[in-house]
């Protein structure tokens, strides 16, 4: 495919936010990708799955990351959403243009779709482990094992939500899915934010029931992951 029809190609976003220091290494910009595969009951940004986004080119939404690179130069940009990885084409385009740019770029995943050829081109992934109602979190070892293959840097992060996912029994089965890949998790508390989101959307809050995490809760995750002592 030539440079030009790459750089045409369009995909959908839901919005681009300039700014995070939490998503990824130094300032970032964010864009948030529209369509997910999964229906995850905490999700923070329902909007970008029950909404179909707005239709961009790579070229333009290049464009327009491409003005703030002397704000982010230490830091970089974000694919996240959403799900990035279920607009390949499109992702593929626009991480070409920003890489021409030497502009840091990593994704934000759900880790279901291990795809070489997407990972290959990012200089790295965040890799959310939903483990909060699933049992068994071994669906993501194809996905880190085959990041650990092609020397894909990735970071693991964890959406901590108390009476779901803080157990003995979670915590161990999310130790052995990172024990030996020299990474550790970052827990994320469980915040409700997003309830203003449901209710705009006309949408029930699946975890509108549920205790916020607070500090103590990550100390005691971490101090179970970390096999100190447990906590109750």
């Amino acid at each position: 495919m030539s440079d030009r029809k790459q750089n045409a190609l369009t995909g959908f976003i839901d919005s681009v936010y300039c700014g995070s220091g939490v998503d990824g290494r130094g300032l970032r910009c964010v864009v948030f990708f529209s369509g997910c595969n999964l229906r995850c009951p905490f999700c923070h940004n329902p909007e970008t799955l029950f909404k179909r986004g707005r239709e961009t080119s790579a070229e333009e939404l290049f464009q327009k990351l491409k003005r703030y690179k002397p704000y982010f130069k230490k830091g970089g940009v974000t694919l996240s959403g959403g799900e990035p990885f279920l607009q390949k084409d499109f992702l593929l385009a626009l991480v070409s243009l920003l890489r021409r740019e030497n502009i840091h770029v990593v994704a934000e995943t759900n880790g279901h779709i291990p795809d070489e050829e997407i990972l290959r081109a990012l200089d790295g992934v965040i890799v959310d482990v939903k483990n909060q109602e699933a049992d068994e979190p071994s669906v993501y070892e194809s996905f880190f094992t085959l990041c650990d293959r092609i020397g894909c840097p990735y970071e693991v992060t964890n959406v901590l939500v108390p009476g779901k996912n803080d157990t003995g029994e979670k915590l161990a089965g999310l130790a052995k899915l990172v024990r030996g890949r020299g990474e550790r998790v970052k827990f994320l508390p469980f915040r409700k934010l997003c309830e203003e989101k449901y209710k705009e959307l006309g949408l029930a809050f699946p975890y509108e029931d549920m205790r916020e995490a607070e500090s103590e809760d990550v100390e005691n995750a971490e101090n179970i992951m970390q096999n100190r002592k447990f906590l109750k």
